[in-house]
């Protein structure tokens, strides 16, 4: 009896052992290096990916069709991005539109927009952009100069992922003019006259700026006002007179001044990037671009200086999807979707990234290194705060007034203290 209780107990074991080996899966696995255990997928990740709409505004040239620079760059950054399944909207807003068209009603315009760097104290105040910090801060301030950062900054934030400088610079035919010649707009001007748009407001300031006046202190500093008056400016005033009344400087706007390079009147004429193919399809093998020269007042060699911004992308505050239209307008002006947007639009919006503007890749194109040329070393930042908004029909009038001839030596102090007077006059 003892025997078979012995043998019934031994059975009793091992069947023990055996349940015991029939373990259910383990939910950790060892780490290596430690005695902590970490979760083991027993199942495939079957997470969605979310679904949500970026509505994107910008020209009309960016968005044609599926091969233009918005839907291409946008199929790319989808793809870069699983994690949202991305419906784009694309709409048409140029970027010199987007101040207004976006403050109107912020709520519903765009997630993500391209804007003139001129209009972010507008957008500032309708609530309509939104400060840009982590990743995308860091992106440009390590891919862009101070100008272009300082351009999309209020009080040290960032409003804004500049794509492209924003400035106007020279076109000239290069079998009138010499490399030395194009450093002096008096020397051009003896060979042959030369073209410049006195209406237009973004170009008349130059010759002040050349004669020592500023607007704000350089700083958007509205206390400091603008200084385009007094006997600087009075000279500059006279200089634009007098060569257009001696017919040394042709007024170029309303398409004048391309006209003057097509039929060979004039030498050279100022404008921007998006004039490049006109100018060269006009000039031919003889195209050229440079920075803007210098003039002579009072017998001082003075820099002509041009308005200088940029172009960015705005985020709209207000947007549904704000980390996703933050990261779209990082990702669309990244260098490498600024050398795609120039691909795209065969070289009419030029890269401001300092890597590609240093690789030398755009050294064969004049206009690239001219505009690069003119933001760096002939230029002035333009004032973004809304104490502008006084400066562009005054300068309207003064511009007229020029070329209508009806400023002269015997009343260019006068005329000239009353404009700098009116620009001054803000209200605000």
């Amino acid at each position: 009896m003892k025997k078979l209780i012995a043998l019934l107990l031994a059975v009793v074991m091992v069947l023990g052992l055996v349940a015991c080996g029939e373990k259910t899966p383990e939910t950790t696995a060892p780490n290596a290096g430690n005695n902590e255990t970490k979760p083991v997928e027993t199942q495939p990740n079957t997470a969605e990916p979310e679904a949500i709409t970026l509505k994107v505004w910008g020209p009309a040239e960016d968005q044609v069709d599926e091969n233009s620079f918005l839907q291409v760059a946008c199929a790319k950054f989808a793809e870069a991005h699983p994690e949202w399944n991305i419906t784009f909207v694309f709409e048409i807003c140029a970027e010199g539109d987007a101040g207004g068209q976006v403050s109107k009603d912020p709520s519903a315009a765009a997630d993500v927009y391209m804007y003139a760097n001129d209009q972010l104290g507008s957008l500032l105040q309708a609530n309509a952009i939104a400060r840009l910090g982590g990743d995308v801060e860091a992106q440009v301030k390590a891919d862009n100069s101070e100008t272009m950062i300082t351009s999309v900054s209020v009080d040290g934030a960032l409003y804004g992922v500049p794509f492209t400088g924003n400035t106007w610079f020279m076109y000239y035919d290069k079998s009138v003019y010499s490399e030395e010649d194009i450093k002096s707009l008096d020397a051009m001007m003896a060979i042959k006259p030369v073209g410049f748009e006195v209406t237009n407001t973004w170009h008349l300031p130059a010759f002040y700026f050349a004669a020592g006046g500023n607007m704000y202190g350089g700083v958007g500093d509205a206390s400091q006002g603008i200084t385009f008056g007094g006997e600087a400016g009075t000279a500059a005033t006279l200089y634009i007179a007098n060569a257009l009344a001696a017919g040394t400087l042709v007024e170029g706007g309303g398409g004048a001044g391309l006209d003057g390079i097509r039929n060979g009147s004039i030498g050279a004429m100022f404008s921007g990037t998006w004039d490049a193919k006109n100018y060269k399809d006009a000039l031919g093998e003889n195209y050229a671009a440079a920075q803007l020269p210098c003039i002579t007042i009072n017998g001082q060699e003075c820099q002509l200086r041009s308005f200088a911004g940029s172009k960015a992308y705005g985020v709209n505050p207000n947007s549904a999807n704000l980390k996703a239209a933050s990261l779209l307008a990082g990702w669309l002006g990244s260098a490498e979707m600024q050398d795609l947007h120039y691909e795209l639009r065969n070289g009419e919006v030029i890269p401001c990234s300092v890597a590609l503007i240093e690789s030398g890749k755009y050294d064969a194109d004049p206009a690239a290194v001219a505009q690069n040329d003119t933001i760096a070393n002939t230029s002035f930042l333009q004032p973004t705060i809304p104490e502008m908004g006084t400066y562009w029909g005054n300068a309207d009038s003064m511009g007229k007034a020029l070329v209508n001839g009806e400023i002269n030596a015997d009343n260019a102090a006068e005329k000239t203290e009353q404009w700098n007077a009116g620009l001054n006059n803000s209200g605000l």
